[in-house]
C-alpha cells in the first residue's frame, strides 16, 4: 500500500514545473492541484518534483503516478495516445483514466508497486479515446518510483503504441500465407538457388534453398533443398550455372527451354533474380513439356519423311482426337441422362400402357397382330433397360438392397465385360462354390464391378487378363482392428484383378478420394472409384486395393454374408399375377403429362377401379377433399409447383391413413437421400406394365390390411 505523500514544502517559494512543452506544460500550471491528491505543487517531494521534471523532458511518451490515487501526470508525446481523454486526465486518479483497459493492467501496476519493475511487449487493449472502443496494441515499461526514504510512492511508464506495427507484421503473415498456398498448390515447380564460390571459381555453383512439392513431379527429382548442382547432375551442372549466373549477374530475366538429361525431360524454364543481388539467389519456375517437345520433335520429323509415315501421324491423332470427343460425349451424357430420363420414361409410360391395353382389349384372340404387339413390347422393355442403365451411369439411382446371389450377378455380366473390355483383354471368372448369399443393390454392386473392370481395361492399354473372382471370406479381429470402420465376420468377397502396370503405395493411399485420378486430363472424373468406395461403405462392407508397380492390381469387394436367408427369397423375373379390383375402390391420378395421365387412368379402369384424375397438387387436393372414397393417390414425383413428395406430405396431414405410390421416371431427391430409397415409401418406376401396376396397386392397398 502506498503511504500518504508529506505535505512539507520543498520550495520556499516559486514553482516546480519546469518550463517548455506548450501542450502540457501550461496545462501543468493551470491545473489546480490544490483539488487533486497531489495538493499544491509548492509542497511536493523533492523525489516527485525530480520526476515530473524528467517526464515532462522526455522525448517518448512518459506518464507517471504518484501517491495512494496514483494520480496522473503525462508529458506531451503522450497526449495523443489520450484522444479526448486529454485534457481531463491530468491530475486524474490513473484508474479512472484508464478504466476500459484496468482489468488488463492492474497485475502490471500491482507488480510494479511491490518493487518489480515489468516490460511487455505488444499488448493488446480495447481503449476509449473518443468515446467507442477500440483495439490497439502497446509495449510498456513500468519502474517504481520511490520518496527520499525508499518507500515507494507511485511509478513512471514510457509507453510505445505499436499498433501500426502489429497490423503490419499481420498483414505480413498472411500475405506469408497466401504465399506459402499458392507456393504448395501450384502444378509447376518453384525453386530459389544461391550461389556459391568452389573449386570451379567464383559463383562456380549453387545450392537449391527453396522448392515446392511441384518440383519433384517435373523435374523428375525429388528431395531437391540442399543439394548442389554440381553433385546432383555433374556431367551437365557447368550449363545450368551459366545461365543462370548471368541471370544473377546481369539482373535481366529469361524464358528458355532445356533438357535435363539425368531425367530425359524437357523443362520451359522463367528465371530471374532475387533482389537484393547481394543474396546471390535467383528464383525459377518451370513445368515440364516432355510430351509436348516430343511432338512438335515428331512433327518436325514428320516434314522430312515419306507420305506414308505423314498419313500414319495424321491417322494417329485422328483416333486421339476421337477417343477424347468420345471422353467428352460420355462427360455430358452423365450430366444430361438424369434430365431426359424423366420425359423419355414418360414417353415409355404411355407406350408399354397403351400396348398392354391394346392386347388385352382388341388383340386377345389375334395371333398375327399379338406377335407384332410382342415384338413392340421387347422392343419398349429394351429401351426401358437403357435408361435404367443411363441413370445408373449418371448415379441417380436409389439404393434397393435384397437378397443376392453375387455368382448368379457376375455370371450375367460376362458378355457385357468381353463386349465393353475389347480383344485384346482376355476375360475370366473364377466363381466360388457354395457362395454364401449378401444383402446388396444388385444393379450398384453390377455398375461397381463395371467400374473396377473399366479402369483394370484402362490399366492394360496393350491388352492383358481381366479376372472376376467370388468367395466366401472371413475378416478376423486382428484384421478388423487394422482397418477403419470393419467389423469382423463373414463376408462375400468379390475381387477384380488386371494384369496392368500397378500402382504405388501413395497412389493406392489416395486412390478412393473423390476427384483424385492419375489418367489425363478429360480421361476420367476420378469418380469412379469413390462411387465404388461409397456404395460399399453404405453396404455395411470393406474395399481393399492390392497393387504394387509391375505387377498389376486387384480390388476386392467385401460385402456382409446375409444370414437366414435362402437363395429362393432372391427376387426373380416371374411375372405377377394380375389382381383385379371389385369396382368399390377409389384411385386418385396425379400427372402433369396429360398422354401418361390418360393413359394411367385407362389402365387403372381396366384393372376394374374407379379412377379420377389431377394434372397438379392443388387439384389433387381439392379432389381428396371432397372425395373422401378415394383409397390410393397414384402421383408421379417430378411435378411442376408442387411436386409428388410434397403432395404425399400433405395428404398425410389431412387424412393419415390415406395410402400413396408414387410413379416417376427421374427420382432427383424427393423420395431418394444420400442414395437409399426413403423408409415407407412406395414407388412404381416408369415405364411399368399393366401386370406390375395391377400387383403394385393391390399391394399397397392390401398393405396393413
Amino acid at each position: 500500500m502506498i503511504d500518504d505523500v508529506p505535505q512539507t514544502p520543498v520550495l520556499a517559494e516559486g514553482h516546480p514545473l519546469p518550463p517548455g512543452h506548450p501542450r502540457v506544460h501550461p496545462l501543468l500550471r493551470d491545473t489546480d492541484w490544490a483539488s487533486t491528491p497531489l495538493g499544491d505543487p509548492a509542497h511536493w517531494p523533492a523525489s516527485l518534483q525530480a520526476m515530473v521534471s524528467m517526464v515532462m523532458d522526455a522525448v517518448v511518451p512518459m506518464w507517471l503516478s504518484w501517491g495512494p490515487a496514483l494520480t496522473m501526470i503525462y508529458n506531451a508525446p503522450y497526449v495523443p495516445m489520450l484522444g479526448a481523454k486529454h485534457p481531463a486526465a491530468m491530475g486524474a486518479p490513473l484508474k479512472s483514466v484508464w478504466g476500459e483497459v484496468w482489468p488488463d493492467v492492474i497485475e502490471l501496476i500491482e507488480s510494479t508497486l511491490s518493487g518489480q519493475g515489468v516490460n511487455i511487449e505488444n499488448l493488446p487493449l480495447q481503449v476509449d479515446r473518443d468515446g467507442s472502443l477500440s483495439e490497439a496494441w502497446f509495449s510498456f515499461q513500468y519502474t517504481p518510483l520511490r520518496d527520499e526514504s525508499g518507500r515507494i510512492q507511485g511509478l513512471v511508464c514510457s509507453v510505445v503504441e505499436t499498433t501500426a506495427k502489429v497490423l503490419e507484421l499481420r498483414r505480413l503473415d498472411e500475405s506469408e500465407r497466401q504465399f506459402q498456398t499458392l507456393f504448395e498448390r501450384i502444378d509447376e515447380g518453384f525453386c530459389v538457388i544461391e550461389f556459391l564460390d568452389g573449386p570451379h571459381g567464383p559463383l562456380s555453383d549453387y545450392v537449391h534453398v527453396l522448392a515446392n512439392p511441384a518440383y519433384a513431379a517435373n523435374a523428375g527429382i525429388p528431395n531437391v533443398v540442399g543439394q548442389k548442382v554440381r553433385d546432383m547432375v555433374p556431367d551437365e551442372a557447368e550449363g545450368w550455372v551459366e545461365i543462370y549466373r548471368n541471370v544473377l549477374l546481369s539482373g535481366v530475366p529469361v524464358r528458355f527451354e532445356r533438357e535435363l538429361e539425368r531425367t530425359g525431360r524437357y523443362l520451359e524454364l522463367a528465371a530471374f533474380r532475387v533482389e537484393p543481388v547481394e543474396r546471390r539467389q535467383v528464383a525459377v519456375l518451370f513445368q515440364d513439356v516432355t510430351q509436348r517437345h516430343r511432338t512438335d520433335q515428331a512433327l518436325r520429323e514428320l516434314n522430312d519423311t515419306l507420305e506414308r509415315r505423314v498419313q500414319e501421324e495424321l491417322d494417329h491423332r485422328l483416333r486421339t482426337e476421337e477417343a477424347l470427343r468420345q471422353s467428352q460425349k460420355m462427360e455430358a451424357v452423365g450430366q444430361l441422362t438424369g434430365g431426359i430420363a424423366h420425359d423419355f420414361n414418360n414417353m415409355l409410360a404411355v407406350v408399354v400402357s397403351s400396348l398392354d391395353l391394346l392386347a388385352r382389349k382388341y388383340l386377345r384372340d389375334d395371333a398375327l397382330a399379338m406377335r407384332y404387339v410382342d415384338s413392340a413390347r421387347n422392343a419398349t422393355k429394351r429401351a426401358a433397360q437403357l435408361t435404367q442403365r443411363l441413370l445408373a451411369f449418371s448415379r441417380q439411382q436409389p439404393l434397393r438392397p435384397s437378397a443376392l446371389n453375387v455368382n448368379r450377378l457376375v455370371a450375367g455380366m460376362s458378355d457385357l465385360l468381353r463386349h465393353s473390355m475389347g480383344g485384346a483383354i482376355e476375360v475370366e471368372t473364377v466363381l466360388g462354390g457354395g457362395l454364401w448369399l449378401t444383402h446388396a443393390d444388385p444393379n450398384q454392386l453390377e455398375n461397381a464391378i463395371l467400374n473396377l473392370s473399366v479402369n483394370a481395361r484402362d490399366a492394360m492399354p496393350d491388352g492383358g487378363r481381366l479376372t472376376i473372382e467370388t468367395a466366401n471370406s472371413h475378416l478376423d479381429e486382428r484384421y478388423a482392428s487394422e482397418q477403419v470402420g470393419v467389423a469382423a465376420g463373414q463376408y462375400v468377397m468379390v475381387a477384380v484383378s488386371d494384369t496392368g502396370g500397378g500402382m504405388t503405395p501413395d497412389v493406392v493411399a489416395r486412390a478412393f478420394d473423390p476427384f483424385f485420378t492419375t489418367k489425363e486430363v478429360g480421361r476420367g472424373t476420378g469418380l469412379g472409384l469413390s462411387q465404388v468406395y461409397g456404395f460399399v461403405k453404405q453396404s455395411g462392407g470393406h474395399v481393399r486395393i492390392y497393387s504394387e508397380p509391375g505387377q498389376g492390381t486387384t480390388v476386392k469387394i467385401y460385402l456382409r454374408r446375409l444370414l437366414n436367408a435362402a437363395e429362393d427369397d432372391v427376387a426373380t423375373d416371374t411375372p405377377p399375377v394380375m389382381p383385379l379390383s371389385d369396382g368399390q375402390e377409389t384411385v386418385l391420378v396425379v400427372e402433369d403429362e396429360e398422354s401418361v395421365r390418360r393413359s394411367s387412368v385407362e389402365a387403372l379402369t381396366e384393372l376394374g377401379y374407379r379412377v379420377l384424375e389431377a394434372s397438379g397438387g392443388e387439384a389433387a387436393l381439392n379432389l381428396i377433399d371432397t372425395h373422401p372414397e378415394i383409397a390410393l393417390v397414384f402421383a408421379d414425383v417430378v411435378m411442376p409447383g408442387m411436386n409428388g413428395r410434397k403432395l404425399a406430405d400433405e395428404v398425410r396431414r389431412r387424412r393419415p391413413s390415406l395410402k400413396v405410390l408414387f410413379t416417376t421416371g427421374y427420382t432427383r431427391n424427393a423420395v431418394v437421400h444420400n442414395g437409399v430409397l426413403d423408409a415407407g415409401v412406395e414407388l412404381l418406376g416408369k415405364p411399368f406394365t399393366l401386370d406390375e401396376l395391377a400387383a403394385r396397386v393391390r399391394a399397397v392397398l392390401d398393405k396393413g390390411d
